[in-house]
């Protein structure tokens, strides 16, 4: 199976699995919706967002999919299929325009940072390589882009203590606040798949640490980045396969 990594555009908002579409947990900030949970449309809203972000700031997501025989050989490459299957994604994007990432007891992200919001594999033969080869797409896009660290907040493990609501510390509430199918486990990433990756915490916390990658360290910045992409895609041969939202 061949896989192919590429922008995200939004014509091809719809090959996202069902789940990406819907869900607004970073988008959209529960108190401004009032006291229900859920949304009349999140796939509009989702899609909203992204149209928003991408006229004003550019690409925000990287899109794996499957690619079609009849692509790889030989048709032609500016050909931009709609059903190849889609086998994972990253969304990526400025803190100030992710309303929940202010919300976070371990913020603010970092300014001269872009913040990695989400990361969804599809479980399947090949999965276990996707969220490196994801993570190592969006640090190449910021590095050609002139960004100087990709950042994010991490769910360790001990967020399984607060499934009883009643546990659930002031400072962390906010963060578990969620409206419709979404939730902390399937929408914040695995703490863990980020050090898997590279990345090394900046802000810890018992439940959700701030981690960093650094994308440019002075005038041998270039090969650091090349030295980080090679690590990150070398980490994925040795990553479990990942299920949609990056739940390892």
């Amino acid at each position: 199976m061949a896989t192919r990594i590429t922008p995200l555009r939004l014509e091809a908002f719809e090959q996202l699995p069902k789940h990406a579409r819907r869900c607004v947990y970073w988008e959209v900030d529960p108190p401004t919706v009032g006291t229900d949970d859920h949304l009349s449309d999140p796939e509009f809203e989702k899609e909203a967002w992204l149209s928003m972000v991408m006229l004003q700031w550019g690409s925000c997501g990287q899109l794996a999919v499957e690619e079609c025989r009849d692509r790889t050989e030989g048709s032609d490459p500016g050909l931009e299929p709609t059903d190849e299957p889609c086998l994972g994604y990253a969304f990526y994007a400025p803190p100030r325009v992710v309303p929940r990432a202010g919300r976070f007891p371990t913020g603010p992200v970092s300014p001269d940072a872009v913040l990695l919001t989400t990361l969804g594999v599809e479980s399947g033969p090949g999965s276990a390589e996707l969220p490196g080869m994801l993570i190592a797409a969006v640090v190449g896009d910021l590095v050609r882009r002139g960004v100087r660290a990709l950042e994010a907040f991490g769910r360790s493990p001990e967020v399984a203590e607060l499934s009883d609501p009643a546990r659930v510390p002031a400072d962390a509430a906010p963060v578990m606040a969620a409206l419709g199918d979404c939730s902390v486990g399937r929408c914040v990433l695995a703490t863990d798949l980020l050090l898997d990756v590279g990345f090394v915490v900046v802000s810890p916390h018992t439940y959700f640490p701030r981690l960093r990658l650094e994308l440019e360290q002075g005038l041998g910045w270039k090969a650091d980045v090349e030295a980080a992409l090679e690590r990150l895609l070398q980490s994925a041969q040795l990553q479990q396969p990942v299920g949609a939202g990056a739940n390892p």
